[in-house]
């Protein structure tokens, strides 16, 4: 049995091979990762940094 969820994903599909990609975000006022996707007040999306407070959309 494999040790993660991965490896039985891998194994399911037969060793086809897929692309794992992801997109980050980064506060472009310092840099962090941590960043939180809110809904807008119009109902459009922004973006709050968890770590300083600043806020983008």
């Amino acid at each position: 049995m494999p040790a993660s969820i991965l490896g039985e994903g891998d194994r399911l599909l037969g060793g086809v091979s897929t692309r794992r990609t992801s997109a980050r975000l980064s506060c472009p006022s310092c840099g962090s990762a941590h960043v939180a996707q809110v809904l807008g007040d119009n109902g459009g999306i922004s973006f709050v940094c968890t770590a300083c407070g600043h806020s983008w959309s």
